[in-house]
């Protein structure tokens, strides 16, 4: 099931909202996770526009709650411009708001990309077959260890290119992990984590979605296998 809301703005065409937040992490002395506002909204971004991008819209707009003072707004929007840069979205518009009246003692920010598809969004759920085969591209990453080990995180523009590929479904994963986002997937088949085997933690946190999940035919796998190169997991069903 994906995390956005959509609705019909005309004949032809839906709007398609995705959404992200972070606390505690940011400039501020009481954060947990101390990182530079840029990097927070990269991240934060990064989550939204591929919720969006993975219903099949194109992103348009994005806009942020900056909650960390006017002294970061610079960053954050430079966090959202780099991975627009990334994705080729030069025409995104950008807009948001700062809490200035009063100060919070943790850094708190929250982003909306909104896109546009034509027609309506495809079934929340698929149907699993034998042929159906499961990829994760990219680890399973959160709070400090990504930043320490950031070059593991499935790039934005290889989600891109994988997501365009007809035939094959992508879902980026969140904060309750492979298994729970699998788990809303397929309409006719759940999961425990004693079915499946995988490199990667499959009910870790992926934090800011730094890995994702790509669902194909078996024809399709070995396409999936060659863009991703270091950042493709396997997640084979145990018989």
């Amino acid at each position: 099931m994906r995390d956005v809301l959509s609705f019909p703005f005309n004949s032809e065409e839906t709007i398609v909202v995705a959404s992200d937040n972070s606390g505690a992490i940011g400039e501020k002395e009481q954060d947990a996770v101390q990182v530079p506002y840029e990097i927070v909204s990269y991240y934060s971004f990064r989550v939204a526009v591929m919720e969006c991008m993975s219903a099949g819209a194109q992103p348009f707009a994005a806009a942020i709650q900056n909650f960390c003072g006017d002294d970061a707004w610079d960053q954050l929007i430079g966090g959202i411009k780099k991975g627009a840069d990334e994705l080729g979205l030069t025409e995104l518009q950008i807009t948001g708001s700062t809490e200035s009246n009063f100060n919070l003692l943790q850094s708190a920010v929250g982003l909306s990309v909104l896109g546009k598809r034509k027609g309506e969004l495809p079934a929340d759920t698929l149907i699993y077959t034998e042929d159906t085969r499961i990829a994760v591209i990219g680890s399973p990453l959160v709070g400090q260890e990504l930043i320490e080990r950031e070059e593991e995180a499935a790039p934005l523009n290889l989600f891109k290119t994988i997501n365009s590929i007809e035939d094959i479904m992508t879902l980026p994963v969140g904060s309750k992990g492979v298994l729970t986002e699998l788990n809303g997937l397929f309409s006719n088949r759940r999961f425990e984590i004693k079915d499946l085997e995988s490199e990667v933690d499959l009910v870790k946190s992926a934090g800011p979605s730094t890995c994702f999940i790509a669902v194909c035919p078996e024809a399709k796998l070995g396409e999936i296998m060659k863009l991703a190169g270091r950042y493709y997991h396997i997640l084979n069903r145990k018989s």
